[in-house]
């Protein structure tokens, strides 16, 4: 048996092998030390001689709980079956490996997560980019794209978040994918597949292959043999880890640059778009806040939608009518959500089937939900939106499987084939007949018995069964003269002998036989009907896809009638307009009795390009930042948008710049990452991008941080034209409106009374000149000596009084600064050591010159100027 392990087990030394003996999935070696660690279960050891081999196991039946785990973990795990009985033949039982479970190769249903995919991006770096390919195994999905760049490939991967990465053998650590891995927020599980799997001419031939094509021209890859290359890989990666030919995998699609708004992946997690920076969670995402779906199927294909944007007009303003009509139907709502709700998940019911690895319950599932889908088609064929009657044609084109697979499976099938009585009585004639014998076999020998009592008159006559003889009369000694001719003698025994009759051993064929015969039978009618699953995989597939597209539909429309959102217009001009726009998330976590502050944003490319935000810490700057950017997003997904109205012109990019950390693993400093997301947006940003920063510079000195704010802005404004928000503690940022024709200054209103400090979270015209830092530091509980005595620091760094050394005196409580004395020098307005003649001079210099007349840069190169002076002289 260790010969056996040891054979199987160095045809998958990378995954964790599930040894199957008898009940138990047993591990050895390295593994069971590993999985004991995992799963918290007892190792212990096999000993032969003096060696020992460490051993752990599971049982059988609670194995997909433990399999589940350590897929968790990122590893494969290799499920090692006996494929034949024991003793069906000499020698050991014969055991082969049916499947290898990965992050990305899941199917088990208590092992996906119902509202989220699960895809294994297999990516192929080249000269000239990468190929990436995006499989869904559970659902046959399949796309491929082609990436110029690392940042741009990461950014097709982060609209699907995959479990897994598959790159050619020997790029495991390299730096490119260390680079994808890293910048990816749920970071993937990364394998290996042979190289060769990836050349592309292999590819090509492999996938002609399953598709039965001559030709990939129809799949779009026929001048890309980067993408054909992960593509072909991805596919063979599925058939090989499931052993199987993966029929449900019927198309494959091709994702092109600039059909969707980008974002890249610190924008999606700044603006906590599928999930939140705090725990990685659904709930207080944007998905959180807009998923109202009644299926597994209308969640992920909402998740989708929020990831990918349109920026397409038609296509938008086909789901905005079909949004705004189910929104003013509740009738048609609630019939659409009672049917959904009865609906399962057709998508992966079906992939499991296709894979082998689904049972009678996944045909009871997918029969049950098949007979909802004419209620579905029934009220969407009612609808006057394009895009709703569209989806009635293929929700009502499956009646014959849906009756065969009624008819043919019992109402609650058991959960593994091997138990049985799956298949509906009056389905299958011959198996009704084999189900009686097996299963009315004792009423008939009692007939036997009862019968045989009578005709000879020996009242202790008995029926019985063993191993070695089968059925037999037993009767005693006493009793043997009263024994028919007919009986037949097979044992004697030491107070009774042992008959057969030819009923009995016609019955005895029949009965033993019976219950093999229709286990075997039924798995045969169950292969059936799972090949006309597979058979009808393109018309279920496109059933699935109308379910959710309607799901995702129903739930937009749910929440626009709720919460009070409108119908956005979508046009191709430049023009930003939100009145009354609300934060789509903070204001459903309001709690009762605070109501949430709507703003009014307007930007073109006229007078209000760029929009310098100013204002207070806490005051609600970023928040009214990302939810403009939120908005565009849900416009162009085909949502209503939280406020009283709005017009979106297109856009094509959402960037956004907000916080930041530091990141060790890059070695980089918050300063570096601040920097290093600004260069992606000032490179990548168009006329027709919005561009959300907020802070930028705080991660440096002042004068540098100003510095380059400022040219930033600058940059916007001249060269690229995107719509921005700008939100800023430099105040000598106003000072851009004065220069630059496209700039306005916005600040959030802010009330002092008696002493403190009401922030107001309204939008209104103008710059701030006060950050209230003191205030805010007072409400987040610093105790009372530390905000009085910051102060008095604040109040000498504001009138200027220095030390001998040049530094900001820091003053004794209760202290005033003096005014500065003649022949001294302040860099904030007075104070500072006293100025030798030839300085004076110098001074005497600056002052003809008029700084009213310079901007806050060109001030600050003066004053480097001086500063130089003053050290040379």
């Amino acid at each position: 048996m260790m010969r056996q392990y040891l054979e199987v087990k160095a045809l998958n030394p990378d995954a964790i092998l599930f040894f199957r003996l008898g009940d138990f999935y047993e591990m050895f070696f390295e593994d069971a030390v590993r999985a004991s660690e995992l799963l918290q279960i007892t190792l212990t050891a096999r000993a032969k001689n003096a060696e020992k081999v460490p051993m752990a196991g599971v049982p059988y039946h609670s194995a997909r709980r433990y399999i589940a785990r350590l897929v968790e973990h990122g590893l494969k795990v290799a499920i090692c079956e006996q494929v034949e009985e024991p003793g069906a033949g000499p020698g050991i039982v014969r055991r082969e490996v049916t499947r290898i479970i990965t992050p990305g190769m899941v199917l088990d249903e208590e092992a996906l997560e119902p509202r989220a995919s699960n895809f294994l991006a297999a990516v192929y770096p080249g000269a000239e980019g990468f190929g990436a390919a995006l499989l869904e195994a559970s659902t046959g999905e399949f796309f491929s794209l082609e990436a110029e760049t690392t940042q741009e490939l990461v950014e097709a991967l982060a609209r699907v978040e995959p479990r897994e990465l598959l790159v050619p053998e020997g790029y495991r650590d390299s730096p490119e994918t260390a680079l994808v891995v890293s910048r990816l927020t749920r970071a993937p599980a990364v394998a290996e597949l042979e190289k060769a799997a990836f050349e592309p001419a292999r590819a090509a031939a492999f996938l002609r292959g399953h598709f039965a094509v001559q030709s990939l021209e129809a799949f779009g890859l026929q001048d890309s043999p980067l993408a054909t290359g992960a593509a072909g890989a991805a596919l063979r990666y599925l058939k090989d880890t499931q052993k199987t030919d993966a029929a449900h995998v019927d198309r494959l699609s091709r994702q092109h640059r600039g059909g969707h708004l980008l974002m890249d992946e610190s924008s999606r997690a700044n603006l906590e778009v599928l999930r939140t920076l705090r725990d990685g969670g659904r709930k207080g995402s944007l998905l959180g806040v807009l998923d109202r779906t009644a299926t597994g199927l209308g969640a992920r294909k909402l998740a989708r939608w929020l990831g990918a944007p349109l920026c397409s007009r038609p296509e938008i303003t086909a789901r905005l009518d079909a949004v705004e009509e189910l929104s003013q139907r509740s009738v048609w709502r609630e019939e659409l959500t009672v049917a959904l709700k009865e609906v399962g998940d057709i998508e992966r019911l079906c992939g499991r089937l296709s894979l082998g690895a689904g049972n009678a319950r996944d045909l009871r599932g997918l029969a049950v939900s098949l007979a909802q889908l004419p209620r579905l088609a029934a009220v969407l064929a009612r609808c006057e939106a394009g895009l709703l009657k569209a989806l009635a044609g293929p929700l009502g084109a499956l009646p014959e499987l849906t009756e065969l697979l009624l008819r043919a499976v019992v109402d609650e099938p058991p959960a593994t084939l091997k138990e049985g009585n799956f298949i509906r009585p009056g389905f299958h004639a011959e198996l009704d007949k084999l189900v009686a014998l097996a299963t009315q076999g004792k009423d008939y020998l009692l007939q036997i018995e009862t019968r045989e009592k009578e005709r000879t008159g020996i009242g202790s006559l008995k029926v019985r069964y063993n191993r070695v003889f089968g059925y037999y009369l037993e009767v005693t000694k006493s009793n043997l003269h009263l024994v028919p001719a007919d009986y037949i003698r097979k044992q004697t025994m030491a107070g009774a002998e042992r008959f057969i009759t030819p009923e009995l051993k016609e019955y005895e064929e029949k009965v033993l036989t019976a219950d093999e015969q229709r286990g075997t039978l039924e798995l045969e009618l169950f292969e059936q009907l799972r090949a006309q699953v597979v058979k009808e995989a393109p018309r279920l597939r496109s059933a699935a896809e109308a379910v959710a597209t309607a799901d995702a539909l129903l739930s937009l429309a749910r929440c626009a009638a709720e919460y009070g959102y409108v119908r956005p217009v979508v046009d191709d001009s430049e023009v930003l307009s939100i009145t009354g726009g609300r934060h789509p998330v903070v204001e459903r976590v309001l709690g009762a009795g605070e109501a949430f502050v709507p703003n009014d944003v307007k930007m073109d490319s006229g007078e209000s390009q760029i929009l310098i935000i100013t204002g207070p810490n806490m005051a609600g700057k970023s928040t009214v930042m990302r939810q403009v950017a939120l908005t565009v997003l849900m416009a162009q997904v085909g949502s209503f948008v939280p406020a009283s109205a709005a017009r979106i012109g297109l856009c094509d990019r959402i960037f956004t710049r907000v916080g930041a950390a530091d990141n060790l693993a890059r070695g980089q400093s918050t300063f570096m990452v601040e920097m290093t997301e600004t260069s992606h947006i000032l490179h990548h940003a168009t006329r027709r991008s919005l561009v959300v920063l907020d802070e930028i510079g705080r991660g440096t000195s002042t004068y540098d941080g100003l510095s380059i704010a400022w040219a930033v802005a600058e940059h916007l404004h001249d060269k690229c034209g995107a719509r921005t928000l700008f939100a800023t503690h430099y105040h000598e940022l106003v000072d851009l409106a004065r220069e630059k024709p496209r700039v306005k200054n916005l600040c959030i209103a802010v009330r002092e009374q008696g002493g403190k400090v009401l922030f107001l979270r309204k939008l209104v015209s103008g710059g701030a000149n006060r950050s209230y830092g003191i205030e805010v530091a007072k409400l987040a509980g610093l105790p009372p000596e530390v905000v009085a005595r910051a102060r008095d620091i604040l109040q000498n760094l504001e009138s200027g009084e220095f030390d001998d050394n040049g530094k900001p005196r820091l003053a004794r409580r209760g202290s005033r600064a003096s005014a500065p004395a003649p022949g001294q020098l302040g860099l904030f307005g007075g104070g500072g050591p006293k100025l030798e003649p030839a300085q004076q001079k110098v001074l005497e210099s600056l002052k003809a010159t008029k700084v009213d007349e310079l901007t806050p840069l060109e001030a600050l190169n003066l004053l480097a100027a001086f500063q130089r002076e003053l050290k040379s002289s």
